[in-house]
């Protein structure tokens, strides 16, 4: 189902939005979604989160998990040194450039999939096909009606895509609509709130839907406010790190809890109490693969919802679980986040590290 809004004029991206969608809250142009409600007042509150002043790193070494086993399009990083004078420029030694100098350097260059191991997902990440013109006819759109192959451009021959060399590479996709860079300069601080799901469900296989949500948030008095960026503890990476970068597929299938993005009333939870942001610590925040629908179009039920449809970005492969004890043993489930993405132009995920501040 549809909404049309009739404030719109021919000139803009979309007549039509899908029902439930936030596009236009922020404005027609808006690429940053749900970041806008970071900052301010809010920015002000979770300062406030700070009592003792210690801090924990939430991401993953980034060569984890290891392999491509959760994907095979996504590959660890590569990291070479950098030439220096036909040498790799690693511990190199200036006496060979200039005799009587004893400064040694090192220099690299990496090769990074953005949606490996601890990232973000930008709003450009997760789109759909969806008369936005309402002329009947379907067209690839983003958040708030920004099209692909318009204003989300990319290559379309394969020579022009997949993993390259460090010192041929030739970037194909360029700044875009809704890249990562228009999330990094929110600088992304506020307030996040921890859900300890583990805790409740343990290491099994659990599809955690409303019900089972609210059952959490109840017994552990969690509150959730309007801006709040929503951290979900599975113990899915503490899994990941005990298989030290050899992962077993079988194994994390059948491992730790995830979002079932088919409950609606889940979905609906998310738009009503106006998060910034979705976090996990696993794979997808959702269950992948999806629970059977009869309804159509959606394999990514829960992409769909936050970044398509309500421009609600995605963490996922966090490393929650130190700053979850911490939290669980000192009566607490809020906290200072600090958490911007590199700002890359037009990309559709970044790694990150983001820092919790308590």
């Amino acid at each position: 189902m549809a909404v049309v809004e009739s404030g719109m004029t021919q000139t803009e991206r979309w007549r039509v939005k899908p029902d439930g969608a936030g596009w236009g809250e922020f404005g027609a142009r808006d690429q940053t979604g749900r970041m806008n409600l970071l900052g301010g007042e809010k920015l002000i509150a979770a300062a406030r989160e700070i009592v003792v002043g210690v801090n924990f790193c939430l991401s993953l070494p980034l060569d984890y998990p290891g392999g491509s086993v959760l994907s095979h399009r996504r590959h660890p990083p590569v990291l070479r040194p950098t030439l220096r004078n036909g040498l790799p420029n690693w511990n190199y030694n200036f006496s060979r450039d200039d005799a009587g100098r004893r400064d040694l350097v090192c220099d690299d260059a990496a090769v990074l999939h953005t949606h490996y191991s601890t990232h973000w997902d930008a709003l450009c990440h997760v789109g759909q096909l969806f008369d936005a013109d309402g002329d009947g006819v379907e067209v690839p759109v983003y958040y708030n009606g920004f099209r692909g192959g318009i204003d989300v451009v990319g290559p379309e021959r394969a020579e022009d895509a997949g993993s390259v060399g460090v010192f041929d590479a030739v970037s194909t996709v360029g700044p875009n609509a809704l890249g990562i860079d228009r999330m990094a300069a929110t600088c992304v601080q506020g307030r996040g709130v921890m859900v300890d799901l583990e805790h409740h469900y343990g290491r099994e296989r659990t599809l955690i839907g409303y019900d089972k949500l609210m059952r959490v948030l109840d017994s552990d008095r969690v509150v959730v406010e309007e801006a709040d960026m929503v951290c979900l503890r599975t113990g899915f990476a503490d899994v990941l790190l005990g298989m030290g970068k050899t992962p077993d597929g079988d194994v994390l299938a059948r491992s730790c809890a995830a979002l079932d993005g088919r409950d609606d009333r889940l979905l609906n939870w998310i738009t009503d109490v106006r998060l910034s942001a979705l976090i996990a610590d696993n794979f997808a925040v959702e269950g992948l693969p999806a629970t059977p629908a009869v309804a159509c179009c959606t394999g990514i039920p829960l992409h769909r919802h936050c970044l398509f449809k309500l421009g609600v970005h995605l963490g996922e492969l966090w490393h929650l679980s130190e700053l979850a004890a911490w939290l669980r043993a000192h009566g607490r489930h809020r906290f200072f986040l600090t958490a911007p993405p590199l700002r890359l132009p037009g990309a559709s995920g970044s790694p990150v590290t983001p820092v919790a501040t308590v």
